[in-house]
């Protein structure tokens, strides 16, 4: 088990995420790494139209900008201090032009269990 500690913003660093890495960057903040169930982070969306199943529970909290999650037809729209809620399970689409935004997961290794890892 990790221990208790504070992580500044400007010391992230982000990466591409997944294939889709000209669309999205996130820093991981807490995950499966840290032997937890829960895994937290921000992303960056530039430009992007993902499609995704999701395979936990997701909350995603948007920070700057904005974004519409695309759920069975149904736009999930989010601006800044507006969150999202994703059952697992969700067949979806991420599209924004611009936004950082936080999300917490469960369960942290879910691409471990799915054998993505």
């Amino acid at each position: 088990m990790s221990q208790p500690r504070s992580v500044p913003f400007d010391a992230l660093s982000f990466v591409p995420r997944f294939a889709y890495g000209e669309m999205a960057q996130a820093a991981e903040v807490a995950g499966s790494a840290d032997d937890t169930d829960l895994g937290a982070g921000f992303v960056r969306l530039s430009r992007a139209d993902i499609p995704w199943q999701i395979k936990y529970d997701e909350v995603i909290l948007v920070l700057e900008g904005e974004i519409d999650v695309v759920c069975d037809g149904e736009v999930l729209h989010a601006g800044p201090r507006d969150c999202i809620w994703l059952p697992k399970g969700t067949e979806l689409r991420y599209r924004s032009d611009e936004a950082l935004v936080f999300y917490a997961i469960t369960p942290a290794d879910w691409a471990v269990r799915e054998g993505q890892s």
